[in-house]
């Protein structure tokens, strides 16, 4: 029998298709979702829900003691674009919410952590192409920032402590199912929403910004992956590069021409546009792939028409 599982940040872009997935594979009275806000109706209906505020250490044990829970996935962030608005309130959150846990499993009350990293963790001085597991990490957002000193802070728990935490440089998202959260790579989940909606799209990225990106239902595989793999497998414990594919504003559009042949683009980039210009362009993810057997299964060309489908009967 699964132990059971807490979900912080389940309303989000990713935590409510993570907590969907889990309770279809474990069963719904086996994972708590929770987050500081109400979320959709399947995700309050399906299972059990708290409202629970991540950056508070007691609310947060309360619910594992109340439930016993044995697992947490940390989901609750301040994303890219939000957290250079907001610096503090995002330091505060990414930060806080991850310490938390950390500090529960240190002392025994938890089993095992999954927390998000990011490709913002690489800055302007990291190698743009194939950006390797182990480089050059100077980031220049908040958001990048904070998520560095997670990585460190999750490795340092891990050898100090003996910590089971596992972590993922998450790329961009895409997906039908929720809108995302105030990212830099939010365009690619926006132009399909408009490409429907109006046929036009105004990027806030230049035609050329090439962006590691993936469909949600390979970043929840990767996931659930990395947490269901033998421990003594893992060699990475700050975080895993994770990669599936890179593309550019102006070649999304062209993959939304071939089923909406009138569909216009044009570009005006704003703040969002030095952020991307940080980060790498591909990602090596060699040591996933080796060490649990990561492997995408959506390119470009299938995540468009899965996008295009499922938004059209959607509307």
């Amino acid at each position: 029998m699964q132990k059971p599982i807490l979900i912080l940040g389940a309303c989000g872009q990713i935590g409510t298709e993570l907590t969907l997935e889990l309770r279809s594979k474990y069963g719904a009275d086996s994972v708590v979702a929770s987050d500081i806000r109400e979320g959709s109706e399947s995700l309050m209906a399906q299972g059990p829900f708290e409202l629970l505020d991540a950056t508070s250490y007691e609310a947060i044990e309360d619910v594992i003691m109340h439930y016993e829970i044995e697992e947490v996935y940390l989901m609750a962030a301040m994303l890219s674009a939000t957290a250079e608005k907001f610096p503090m309130r995002a330091w505060n959150l990414n930060m806080n919410s991850l310490f938390n846990v950390l500090n529960l499993a240190k002392e025994d009350k938890i089993e095992k952590i999954f927390w998000p990293s990011s490709i913002a963790v690489f800055g302007p001085n990291t190698p743009k192409k194939n950006t390797p597991q182990s480089t050059i990490m100077e980031p220049s957002t908040v958001y990048g920032i904070s998520k560095l000193s997670g990585e460190r802070w999750c490795e340092y728990y891990h050898q100090k402590f003996g910590v089971d935490v596992r972590s993922l440089r998450y790329p961009g998202l895409i997906s039908w199912k929720t809108m995302p959260g105030g990212g830099t790579t939010d365009y690619a989940v926006e132009i399909y929403h408009q490409a429907i909606a109006s046929g036009t799209y105004q990027c806030f990225l230049t035609k050329e910004t090439q962006l590691p990106m993936m469909y949600m239902e390979d970043a929840i595989k990767a996931t659930i992956s990395v947490m269901e793999s033998d421990p003594k497998s893992l060699t990475v414990r700050s975080s895993y590069n994770l990669g599936s594919m890179s593309f550019t504003p102006s070649e999304i559009a062209d993959s939304i021409r071939k089923y909406i042949p009138g569909f216009e683009i044009d570009y005006l980039s704003d703040f969002r546009q030095q952020i991307a210009d940080s980060w790498p362009s591909s990602i090596d993810d060699q040591a996933a792939r080796k060490d649990w057997g990561w492997h995408p299964s959506f390119d470009l060309e299938a995540t468009t028409k899965t996008m295009l489908k499922n938004l059209k009967a959607k509307v």
